[in-house]
């Protein structure tokens, strides 16, 4: 049985209403470290406690962790109203976990109310159940309306264990992205949508997305300037300007009505809108740190060597990935696992992440951009280095500092280099 959320409790949410933004704390519950698209905007440095942007978290956290995060925080927030999911990657990229997480903070703290981001392709199914459960705001993140225009903004999309790219990719993750608007309206839930500004590429379209979204049933919209982010294919388009992006939200404005306060909170944000409790950090390290037994299903590290004391092949050319635990007597070999065939482009490396899911991370010299987009979104931390592999074994399950032996530009794939598995020259 759904619990009855009023109108009063939607206005508790700071992120929705202004006014609500100095008087209600919200937490972000970092337990969707997967994506299942791939942003030409977005780098998600899981572990960088600098930065203040979405897809940022110092730490991921389990649904059974959760809760015990939660009422930790309680005793240094009094005032939490609002409980949200935002990633580190999509929350329907990780159902799993997020339905999971939702149902056991719902029995523990049925009085909250619950929010979620997403980019909406794995959204659908989960709709009328996240109803139940007390979901009363959803945010999709939807950057064009045209297919010819998110072609350039999603590098690929993957779906029911395929992955698409160009017009297909974006006209998949399109028709999925607007299905959900009038089925979360169909529910009472309140729709944001989230745009992001990018120079050049989408900033002249914003108001159509607002147009066609505001026609489907949102609510309500919130134009973001996109950061221009290190190691992405956006990282050199321009931050637009106070005057590009009032004209944006001007335009868009006559569709949809405008957030204008919005913090870009990071996947693990807590406390007041723009006030985050500066010992949440703190929490988070401490909750995750004790539930090492959570990784029991990933025992293992797969390493891409040529004679199991160095790693020092390219993932491409691997022939065999050898298989490694740690023990009470110290790093062990465990087994060699053969790779997945080369020329099938993508599926090559949806097959080798299904081959090493008890792996907690993979160790290779380098590593085209695309099989490592892939894989870390299968759960499954890429790491390039050189060198010993109990180096790499010692910081992967002792988390300590990764020495390497040589620069990794002189071993690095090149930027030509796409990951297409048709083998290394």
């Amino acid at each position: 049985m759904a619990t009855l959320i009023t109108e009063k409790d939607i206005m508790k949410h700071p992120c929705f209403n202004e006014e609500a933004k100095s008087k209600y704390a919200r937490v972000h519950l970092p337990v969707a470290p997967q994506c299942n698209i791939q942003c030409n905007y977005c780098n998600r440095k899981y572990d960088c406690v600098n930065e203040s942007r979405p897809g940022v978290t110092s730490g991921v956290l389990t649904p059974q962790k959760a809760v015990s995060y939660l009422k930790e925080l309680s005793n240094s927030i009094d005032n939490i109203s609002v409980i949200g999911i935002a990633g580190p990657g999509d929350p329907f990229a990780n159902p799993k976990e997020t339905m999971e997480t939702l149902r056991n903070i719902h029995n523990e703290l049925p009085d909250k109310i619950f929010c979620l981001s997403s980019n909406g392709l794995g959204l659908e199914p989960y709709i009328e159940e996240i109803a139940e459960l007390g979901v009363t705001h959803v945010t999709l993140t939807i950057n064009a309306i045209d297919p010819e225009i998110s072609a350039k903004i999603y590098r690929w999309v993957r779906f029911e264990r395929k992955v698409y790219r160009g017009i297909m990719a974006a006209e998949l993750l399109l028709e999925r992205q607007l299905r959900c608007i009038p089925l979360l309206k169909a529910k009472g839930i309140v729709v944001k949508i989230n745009s992001i500004i990018i120079p050049g590429v989408n900033d002249h379209h914003i108001h159509e997305v607002a147009r066609v979204c505001k026609e489907l049933g949102a609510d309500i919209m919130n134009c973001i300037p996109l950061i221009p982010t290190a190691d992405t294919p956006f990282e050199e388009v321009p931050r637009p300007t106070s005057v590009e992006i009032l004209r944006v939200r001007e335009f868009a404005k006559e569709h949809l009505p405008m957030m204008a306060h919005c913090a870009r909170c990071r996947a693990d944000a807590a406390g007041l809108l723009g006030q985050d409790l500066s010992d949440s950090y703190q929490i988070l390290q401490k909750v995750i740190s004790t539930s090492e037994s959570d990784l029991a299903d990933k025992p293992y590290v797969a390493v891409a060597t040529n004679e199991g004391h160095l790693v020092n092949l390219h993932l491409g050319e691997a022939m065999h990935l050898y298989i490694y635990q740690q023990t009470p007597k110290g790093f062990q070999y465990v087994e060699l696992r053969k790779m997945p065939n080369a020329g099938t482009g993508d599926q090559r490396w949806l097959d080798l992440a299904r081959s090493i899911k008890d792996c907690r991370a993979l160790l290779v010299s380098s590593v085209g951009e695309n099989p490592k987009s892939i894989i870390d979104g299968c759960g499954i931390n890429v790491i390039e280095m050189t060198g010993l592999i109990d180096e790499g074994l010692e910081g992967v399950y002792n988390h300590k500092p990764i020495k390497t032996i040589a620069k990794p530009n002189e071993f690095k794939c090149g930027s030509g280099c796409k990951g297409t598995a048709m083998g290394c020259a």
